[in-house]
């Protein structure tokens, strides 16, 4: 018996308006999340070429988020407070970083270590004969980013190494760029830098000579922090940042080249700097990233030895567990 036409055009209505349904459906299920994760400095910088390349290759995009990277005004510990307080969802510091902040109220932890050496490295003058070791830097002039970041208490625990005493040196604070500009033109006589500082002063046709950081004392590299509140309601958004992160910082290691062209690709306005973005993403896979037996993983041992030095120095008040610092729940995931 053959239906009334009327009803078999509500059954078609029906069925038209469940398929419709249930592709709103689909599509709401593949609307990515929109998350923010803060750097503090312009994210577009070579130095953070894990976190861009990440973006690129669609590594965030495949675990469903769409990352908004955002440079925090105010650096670094601005990127600490608008993270410990919810407005981003992480960010990039330095893995001893919590071990400050947190004693100030910035409920923040590591989730990830991007590297197994330090950031920090004493730059001098390749022709400087006066300074053979770190131990000569008495009463020479030494520009830092900052007297509040890890990089110059790394620097105090190099001159600590050496028996020197910071007074003994004439340490000046020049900001992210005069840090480098002051030694490029010889206004200083060394400088405490990142791969980067050092790599632009070197293309500002300074000649230099390194001493590497971790050489004579310990230091942590980059790092991706996340607020306990994150951490603790969050935990799938943490683990998918962090995983996409270390897929593309594993990739720099083993394709640097490649790393660069992608990164040209995206940052288009290094297009005609593309041997300057060589020579730092070449630094950073070559003396930062490598050496973590689990990519992203703290070392613990390393972690106590510089809570050691700083409450000893009275840049801390006290010790306090190592486990409040930092959560390794995160690394070790597939890729």
């Amino acid at each position: 018996m053959l239906r009334p036409r009327s009803s078999m055009l509500r059954a078609a209505g029906a069925l038209a308006c469940c398929w419709a349904l249930a592709g709103t459906g689909a599509q709401a299920a593949a609307t990515p999340e929109e998350i923010t994760v803060l750097t503090p400095a312009p994210p577009t910088l070579p130095g953070f070429a894990p976190w861009i390349l990440a973006q690129a290759r669609g590594y965030y995009r495949d675990r469903g988020l769409k990352v908004n990277l955002m440079a925090a005004n105010g650096g670094g510990v601005q990127v600490a407070k608008q993270v410990g307080a919810g407005i981003a969802l992480a960010g990039s510091s330095v893995g001893d970083a919590p071990l400050f902040l947190r004693p100030n109220g910035i409920p923040i932890k590591v989730v990830a270590v991007l590297g197994g050496h330090s950031l920090m490295q004493v730059v001098v003058h390749d022709d400087d004969a006066r300074i053979k070791t770190p131990a000569d830097l008495r009463g020479k002039t030494v520009t830092v980013g900052s007297y509040t970041d890890s990089i110059y208490y790394s620097f105090l625990g190099m001159l600590k190494h050496y028996g020197v005493d910071k007074k003994a040196v004439n340490i000046q604070a020049a900001g992210p760029t005069g840090v480098w500009k002051l030694f490029a033109t010889r206004e200083a006589d060394a400088m405490v830098a990142t791969p980067d500082w050092a790599l632009a002063a070197v293309n500002a046709g300074a000649k230099v000579r390194v001493f590497y950081g971790d050489q004579v004392f310990p230091g942590l590299p980059q790092a991706i922090v996340a607020s306990d509140e994150t951490i603790r309601t969050r935990p799938d958004l943490v683990e998918k940042v962090v995983g996409a992160t270390l897929r593309a910082m594993r990739e720099i290691m083993q394709d640097p080249a490649a790393a660069v062209d992608d990164f040209v690709a995206a940052v288009p306005a290094y297009q005609d700097k593309r041997d300057y973005v060589a020579q730092i993403i070449g630094a950073y896979a070559r003396d930062v990233y490598p050496g973590q037996a689990v990519p992203g993983k703290m070392d613990p041992a390393l972690l106590e030895r510089l809570q050691d030095f700083y409450v000893k120095e009275g840049l801390l008040a006290r010790r306090a567990p190592l486990e409040d610092f930092y959560t390794d729940r995160f690394v070790g995931k597939a890729p």
